[in-house]
Formats: C-alpha cells, structure tokens, sequence
C-alpha cells in the first residue's frame, strides 16, 4: 500500500474522530438544553405554588402594616398580656417583664391575643429546652471551627454582634448545632447594654455552597430565632453571598416576617455603598479583615473558649446564690420552692404548711382557654407546612441552579 493511501487513511481516521467529537459535544449540548429547559419549568411550577402560599400565609396573617402606638397604649398592651398571662406573669419576671412583653407584641403587630400565645409558646420551649443550663462544655466541639460566635466588639450604637460563617459547618448532629445557636443567642442577649434589646448579625459567605444546607436545620433555626427569640434583630448583613443564594433568598423571602426581611443588608466586598454602609455601622480598626476592617486577629477557638467559660461562670454563681440573672431564663435555680415542668409551673401550698404536697399549679395551658376564639394554632400549622414546603423546594432548585453554574 502506497504512502498515498496511508495518508488518505489518516485523513479519514482523523475525519471520523472530528465528527464523532463533533457529534458528542452536540449531543451534550442538546442533554443540557434540555436539563435548562427543564430547570425553567421547575422554576415556573414552584414560583407558582410559591405565590399561592404567599398569598395564603398573607391572609392568614392578617396586616403587615405595623401599628403606631402612643406610650400609654403600648403600656395597656403590655399590662392585657400580663393579665392573659395570669400569675405566671409574676412567677418569671425576667420573661415576663415590660421589655420582653413588648418584644413579642411588636412581633405580633400589637395584637394581645397572638402575643401572649407567642410567650407561652416560649415559656413552654423554655421549660423543656432549658437554654438557660446549657454551658461552653456542652457545645464545644460545635464551637471549633466560629461557624457561630459572639464578636469581641459592639457596633456603633453599642449593640452585641454576632458572627454566622454557615461555610464553616463542622458537624451532623442537627440538635448540636442548635444548641450551639441557642447558647450563642442566650450569651449575646447577656451582653446587650441596658438601652438595647437588638443586636447586629454579620453572615460570612466565605465557603459556603447550597450543599451546606440542611433543610431540617434551617427551618428549626428559622424557628427558634423568628419564635423564641422576637425583635432581636436590629441589622443581618450578608457579606458576599453567592449568586445562587441570592436566588435561593428570592424563593425564601416571602415566608420570612415582612419586618425582619427589612433588616438584611446584602453587601460586597467591591461595592462603594457597601463599604460606606460597613463605615457608618461599624469601627473600621475593631471589625474583622474577612468584612472589610482592619482587625486581622480573626477567630481564636481557645481564647473564645476561656471568655464564654468566664461568662458561664458569672452566670451559673448569680443563678447559684439567688440573684437575678443575666438570662432570660425561666428562674433561678435557688428557688426550692418551686417546680418547672414542662405543662406548668407548680408552687407548694402555703395554706397549710403540715400538708404532704398539696400544691397549686399555674399551669400555661390554661392561657389557651384566654385565647379562644382566635384560631391561631390553625394559622401556625398552615404557615409552618407552607414555610417548610417552600425552604424544601428552594433548596432542590437552589441545588440544580448550583450545578448548572458548576457545569
């Protein structure tokens, strides 16, 4: 065979291997058209059933226009929940006090019914979670890594700061993780000054991936914080978040208080506004490098572990010797005479002191039979599946949308 027809067979070898290529990259392209396409059906359906359980979780709610209210009308506000609330009012002081009452009829708009059920939902989670006990030893394998950890600076109006770096995930156990931003939320709530009851969230995107998300997490951590915790924050700043969050936020949004969505902040290392918005929140020398400050001191695990040992410390000896506590916690554990569980408080008779228990119970259910009338465990159902509907479908499409960045 001549050098000729080698060379033709070359040729035609490497014609076939050209077109072969050609054809599989075609091929590729068409799966992936497809796949988008299919993304964008997805989409549509879910903004779909989106909108509808917005517009149902917004009925269900009522008015989102918050009310203004005079002193003397939040005052009265305050003294109709104290009365829902019955003696247990007077059992928690600390729970039950003007500011804490407050808090929870902000949250409820000014709405005396919703807001003492809200409190007795706390009181009742309180009484079986027991944040007020939970010490630095408990959670500190989930501490590790400052994945959640109180800054060692306020911010210019004097407000406790609280640093979130979800890339920095280090653990499984969804019940650690928790407690872990329970101790971290019942420690920061300590630190605020006297004239403050919000503090500031700074959010690092630094690592983080829609794989980091834990439906189940984020829905009890919604929870917790939108629940338990009512009108605690004053500002969220999410510092450069990936565009497929920002996706995953526009999906998320509308199950998310009106009131609290208003408070996040999306700011970038490259924007002018951002920086100035960093500069007026924030000293510039005290605030971490990883948000645009000057601190580069960064995250010490053993230095944090021996300031929350300390605070642990001043908090269990007040608890021990009978003062009141920092905490909002239930009660001091001093207090002998009394009796937490979970269905209510039981106080030991004083009408006859040779009695073997008697006792009266200041029991929370009966706040329910104050509140009837108002259907608002239906309302907390119905807006609990459609929020954990909608987090679940966020995170699938948040998820393919990931990929398809990725591809």
């Amino acid at each position: 065979m001549g050098p000729s027809c080698l060379t033709a067979k070359r040729l035609l070898g490497l014609s076939l291997k050209l077109l072969a290529s050609l054809l599989v990259r075609r091929i590729s392209l068409l799966y992936l058209l497809e796949e988008s396409e299919t993304i964008r059906r997805s989409r549509r359906a879910l903004q779909a059933s989106l909108n509808f359980a917005k517009m149902s979780i917004r009925k269900l709610r009522g008015s989102s226009t918050e009310k203004s209210l005079s002193e003397q009308e939040q005052l009265a506000k305050i003294n109709d929940v104290r009365k829902i609330l019955g003696p247990i009012a007077d059992k928690l002081p600390v729970l039950c006090s003007d500011a804490s009452i407050s808090r929870y009829l902000r949250a409820r708009n000014w709405n005396t019914k919703k807001a003492a059920k809200m409190l007795k939902n706390t009181l009742k989670w309180r009484l079986e979670f027991k944040p007020e006990k939970i010490r630095w030893e408990d959670i500190a394998k989930e501490a590790e890594t400052g994945k959640v950890y109180r800054a060692n600076y306020l911010d210019k109006k004097g407000r406790t700061v609280l640093i979130f770096r979800p890339g920095f995930q280090n653990t499984s156990d969804i019940r650690g993780q928790i407690r872990h931003l329970v101790y971290c939320m019942e420690n920061a709530t300590t630190t605020l000054n006297p004239d403050q009851d919000q503090m500031v969230w700074l959010i690092d995107f630094q690592g983080w991936t829609m794989s980091c998300i834990s439906v189940k997490a984020a829905r009890e951590t919604a929870h917790i914080l939108q629940n338990h915790y009512p009108e605690r924050l004053g500002v969220g700043i999410l510092y450069n978040p990936p565009k497929v969050f920002e996706s995953f936020w526009t999906l998320v949004k509308p199950f998310i208080e009106p009131k609290t969505s208003k408070k996040v902040r999306f700011v970038y290392s490259n924007g002018p506004q951002s920086q100035k918005l960093m500069e007026e929140l924030f000293d510039m020398d005290k605030l971490d490098c990883a948000f645009g400050g000057r601190n580069s001191a960064g995250f010490n695990h053993e230095a944090y572990a021996q300031w929350m040992r300390e605070d642990d410390k001043k908090k269990f000896d007040m608890m021990n010797c009978g003062s009141s506590s920092p905490l909002p916690s239930t009660m001091s554990e001093s207090q002998s005479s009394e009796t937490l569980t979970p269905s209510g408080i039981s106080v030991a008779s004083d009408e006859d002191d040779s009695s073997s228990g008697d006792e009266k119970t200041l029991n929370l259910e009966n706040i329910d039979e104050k509140t009837q009338g108002l259907p608002l465990s239906c309302e907390d159902v119905a807006v609990s599946e459609a929020e954990d509907v909608a987090v679940s479908e966020a995170v699938d499409v948040g998820k393919e949308l990931n990929k398809g960045e990725l591809a």
